[in-house]
């Protein structure tokens, strides 16, 4: 052991830190709907942010700041109206749509329909109302030197001419005036706009109406119970209840009353030029007043929502809580005076000076630098039950912060000596050293007592790494290179990897139930248990072998932080969470459990706050893991390996070390979810010009470009706000997250649309709702719906007028070749009937002169008979070709006919049932169609009766206005389906059909099965078959046309 002594009145190092010291330091954060600024913080602690000319503040004294219900900033200067909303100024020079000048400002108040009321300093008064600045045309509006509100909401305003006022949708007079009147006629308001040149005006004509205040009045206030107060400007305090106006006197009390705050215990705190005063109704005094602004000159009073009182003053900004008052510089470390004050929906203070405005806000966390660089990052951190948080910065020393004091431990060499961990219950705290073993340190009553075991002692290392005391009081110790070692009754056992510990190395150790122990080190996690020992590593389930931190939870769930993310133990199984954020997929270094059922963890490069229940069921979105960064008061977002480095206090507050110092936020008040953006679509814009948002909006036509301005107001911290859009009737979802203001689309059909966009607050939050826009894009000439159809009617007419000039023309081709081919069958047919036919004609006469020379008993005369014979024959067949050539058909209008008498022609007896159908009327055929026609049924007619061996044969004419068709069947024997598509040798039948056919543009088809029947069918268009156009375009046209002039009624 290296010492055994006990130490009284050990050396503590009460200086404040800052050769190593610590210093508390501003921190960013988000504030919430449910707290103002932290009382329990000092102002310094609030995050400070300012906006001068540096941050294009556009200057001037502030003289009021309001918030309206739509969530901008609005700022009144001695230069004018300005609004804020968060990132950028607008200022308002004109009064639009009235386009009076606005000029200096001297008082901004918000009433309870949300309307912003400007007092300006030529006594006239503005209210904005949905939008658009209306200027005051109502006497009762001119001569307004004050402005407040009412307990109800509504405005009160005081007037040169009738005194207190009330504005609830109309204006009335707060208290009776006397009998003596002056007429409303001679109420005329003196040229200039400096306020102090209308107070002698305002001096005699306030005498017509009220004999008290005879002084222009620069500050009211209604209280609790209804008590209508008046601050003037030279002349005091004055009060009116029931109509009856009395002055409120003290010695003491300055002349001019600068502002008014009336508390809801039916207090009145009185700002003066010297000083602060209260009056309970009755008496007025400085008793309870706090003697460091008692004598102050006061500019604005405010009580923020969680009772703090906050005095703007001639020495700067001052903060009431109870009897403790607290003062603070501004940014430069100057009492510069503070002229007004503020409190937004999302509890930001802003402090109005001249040249400037300032922003407090609570962060989450409250930030220590550590060591002598400010730079430095801490070790690790616990906090005991009497509230000191020991820490141990990385370039060595113990030391404890508690109430703003702090504190070193020098003795044992513990300044010297790098400490790698610190555990302890109840009052005494056992430290892991560098190089000293480990240290037992028992603080009593302001006296710190020692004492450290080595490896002389039956440590395993002197460099321990990670400590541990088990509810028992056992102390564990988990060393760099040699093992754990247990301490119990005063004695040490050391276990390392040939007892079964799956390294020597030990990184964390926690306590689990049923005796169990679990060691966290490089090559796993490894169980001690009654049975044994147990490691899991990567390959059971860990997203990593390397094991850095370990924290059993209020549910004794076993949290493990490894080097590849975060990992629990559910029974006897690893689960690791699924569809967690890729910071949880970083180093983990350091773990603890709120109050409220999160895990708050430091990663590689993260500090997180996540939802267990979430974590443990899969169910994780975007709400459950909040990040946090410098702008929450961080000073560094990386965590530290060390065993131990993040810890709980006894009020349940968080404290954690990173690599530039520690932090400490309270989870009760990071748990209550901060005000909803308010999103705002600011301007809307059609190829960069800007389009009038009142009303239905349209965009014109042939739109290439459609823009969109928005904004969403989370005063807090406007860098954080995120935005989503997303264009119905355009779009598939939402966008991606983004920072950019504005969102433009092109290419737009002439559509309606409907633009929604949402924005997340200061907290990454998106709990608001979105705003929606919709807009029409109108239509072109060739967009519209008339123009289009037009353009198809024309389309289909022209394309009809194509056709029809080319089956004109098809049927002209047509005819010319018919023509043709038919002069060319009657040459022939005449050359035939003049030659051969006549030459077989006069052979028969020859013959039958030579029959008749002979005897009758020549043996040569029955050889002439047989020739006689045979020549009949011949010439009929030669004039039938010759009759075929000329015209095939008896009667040319009647195809039926002509082909129901052929099995005539070929004289067919009966036994084959054979008739003729016609479908539709019957309509005239062009000659040479139907030549063709009758050729081609007469071929496949002559075919079915000679080889199909048919029992019925059916023809069928089918006459359409599109086509002629003719389908001759039988149910014969059919033909061989080689036949069909070649032919038969010798056999000219359907080659001959099919030719034909192609002449005339028919289609022709013959389909056959065996023994089953044949089936002929020619098809032809009807503008090429018929000598007249069956159809009726004019009944077409004229549908159309009353189509087209029912749509335009």
């Amino acid at each position: 052991m290296k010492s055994s002594s006990t130490y009284r009145d050990v050396r503590l190092g009460k200086h404040r830190l800052f050769g190593w010291a610590i210093a508390t330091l501003l921190v960013l954060c988000a504030g919430t709907p449910a707290h103002a600024l932290d009382p329990h913080r000092t102002i310094s602690q609030y995050s400070h942010d300012e906006w001068g000319e540096k941050r294009d503040f556009p200057g001037g004294k502030i003289s009021a700041i309001a918030q309206t219900r739509d969530g901008y900033l609005w700022i009144g200067t001695d230069k004018g109206l300005i609004r804020f909303d968060g990132l950028n100024f607008r200022v308002f020079q004109q009064a639009t749509p009235e386009s009076f000048p606005i000029g200096s400002v001297q008082g901004l108040v918000t009433d309870a329909a949300g309307d912003l009321w400007v007092l300006l300093q030529s006594t006239r008064v503005l209210r904005l109302h949905d939008g658009k600045f209306e200027l005051g045309r109502d006497q009762a509006e001119y001569g307004i030197t004050a402005i407040g509100k009412k307990q109800n909401g509504s405005v009160l305003l005081s007037s040169l001419t009738y005194g207190p006022l009330s504005y609830d949708g109309r204006f009335e007079i707060v208290r009776s005036p006397t009998p003596k009147q002056a007429p409303l006629a001679t109420n005329t308001i003196p040229p200039g706009d400096e306020l102090s040149s209308r107070f002698s005006w305002a001096t005699s004509l306030a005498t017509h109406h009220v004999t008290q205040p005879n002084s222009a009045v620069i500050s009211i206030a209604e209280n609790a119970d209804g008590q209508i107060w008046l601050g003037t400007q030279d002349k005091g305090l004055f009060t009116m209840r029931g109509g009856q106006v009395s002055a409120v006197g003290s010695e003491r009390l300055s002349p001019k009353i600068t502002c008014l705050l009336p508390l809801e215990n039916g207090e009145l705190w009185i700002g003066t030029e010297k000083g602060v005063f209260q009056s309970n109704g009755a008496n007025l005094t400085q008793t309870g007043v706090p003697s460091s602004i008692r004598h102050s000159t006061v500019f604005a009073m405010i009580r923020d929502r969680d009772a703090n009182i906050w005095l703007g003053t001639s020495e700067g900004l001052f903060r009431v809580n109870g009897d403790e008052v607290s003062r603070y510089k501004d940014g430069r470390g100057i009492d510069a005076p503070v002229t007004a004050l503020f409190e937004d929906r999302e509890g930001n203070l802003w402090v109005g000076r001249s040249g400037d405005i300032e922003r407090l806000r609570d962060s989450a966390f409250v930030s220590y630098s550590v060591g002598e660089k400010q730079s430095a990052g801490a070790g690790p951190i616990y906090v005991d039950q009497e509230g000191r948080t020991w820490f141990a910065p990385f370039e060595g020393g113990l030391h404890w912060l508690k109430d703003g004091k702090t504190e070193s431990v020098s003795n044992e060499g513990l300044s010297k000596d790098v400490v790698y961990s610190l555990a302890g219950r109840k009052g005494d705290l056992w430290i892991g050293r560098q190089r000293g073993g480990l240290t037992h340190l028992l603080y009593n009553h302001g006296s710190l007592s020692t004492k450290t075991y080595t490896k002389a002692d039956g440590l395993a290392q002197d460099s321990v790494y990670a400590v541990h005391e088990n509810q028992d009081g056992t102390i564990w110790s988990g060393t760099l290179s040699g093992g754990v070692s247990e301490l119990r009754d005063g004695h040490f056992t050391t276990y390392t990897v040939a007892n079964g510990l799956a390294s020597d190395t030990v990184s964390s150790i926690e306590e689990g139930g049923e005796g169990t122990m679990w060691f966290g080190t490089p090559k796993g996690l490894s169980a001690k248990t009654a049975a044994g020992w147990k490691t899991y590593t990567d390959h059971d389930g860990l997203p990593s072998s390397d094991v850095n931190c370990l924290l059993r939870d209020s549910n004794d769930v076993l949290w493990i932080g490894t080097a590849a993310g975060l990992a629990f133990l559910a029974g006897d199984q690893i689960k690791v969470p699924r569809g967690v954020p890729e910071s949880l997929q970083e180093p983990v270094f350091g773990m603890a459990e709120d109050r409220n059922g999160w895990l708050w963890i430091t990663t590689a490069s993260h500090v997180l706050r996540v939802k267990r229940s979430s974590l443990i069921q899969a169910t994780l979105n975007k709400t459950d893991v909040r990040g946090y960064g410098l702008e929450d008061g961080l000073l560094g977002t990386e965590g530290v390996k060390r065993s131990r480095s993040i810890a709980t206090d006894p009020q349940g507050n968080i404290w954690l070390s990173t690599n530039r110092g520690i932090s400490v936020a309270n989870p009760a008040r990071a748990s209550v979810d901060s005000a909803p953006a308010l999103v705002h679509i600011e301007a809307i814009f059609a190829d960069g010009n800007p389009i009038d948002t009142g009303g239905n909006i349209r965009f014109p036509p042939n739109t290439q470009r459609a823009t969109f301005r928005y904004v969403g107001l989370s005063l807090a911290n406007s860098e954080r706000v995120r935005y989503r859009y997303w264009l119905e009737g355009f779009d598939h979802g939402w966008s991606e997250p983004t920072t950019n203001r504005e969102a433009t689309y092109g290419n737009l059909g002439a559509h309606p649309y409907r633009f929604h966009v949402m924005a997340s607050n200061s907290d990454g939050l998106w709990n608001g709702s979105d705003m929606t826009v919709g807009f029409e894009i109108e239509p072109t000439i060739w967009e519209r719906w008339w123009f289009r159809l037009s353009c198809v009617l024309c389309s289909g007419l022209a394309a009809l007028l194509v056709y029809s000039l080319r089956m004109r023309q098809l049927a002209r081709l047509f005819n010319v070749r018919y023509e043709e081919r038919l002069a060319e069958r009657t040459r022939i047919a005449q050359d035939l009937h003049d030659t051969l036919l006549q030459g077989l004609l006069s052979v028969s006469m020859q013959l039958h002169v030579a029959m008749d020379q002979l005897p009758q008993e020549s043996p040569a005369r029955t050889t002439m008979s047989r020739i006689m014979q045979l020549m009949g024959p011949l010439i009929e067949e030669g004039r039938g070709a010759v009759r075929g050539l000329r015209s095939s058909i008896d009667n040319p209008r009647d195809l039926s006919t002509s082909l129901s008498l052929i099995p005539q022609q070929l004289g067919i007896q009966d036994g084959v049932d054979f008739h003729v159908a016609v479908d539709g009327r019957s309509i005239p055929l062009r000659s040479v169609i139907r030549d063709d026609v009758y050729s081609i049924g007469r071929e496949a007619l002559v075919n079915a009766f000679r080889h199909a061996q048919a029992r019925k044969i059916e023809v069928l004419l089918d006459y359409s206005a599109d086509h002629l068709r003719m389908v001759i069947r039988d149910d014969g024997r059919g033909i061989d389906p080689k036949v069909v598509g070649a032919g038969r040798d010798g056999h000219w039948g359907l080659v001959g059909m099919r030719e034909r056919a192609g002449r005339i543009g028919a289609k022709f088809k013959v389909m056959s099965r065996h023994d089953a029947g044949t089936e002929v069918e020619l098809n032809i268009p009807g503008n090429i078959a018929f000598e007249e156009n069956p159809r009726a375009p004019r009944k077409w046209l004229n549908g159309v046309s009353r189509f087209l002039r029912n749509r335009e009624s």
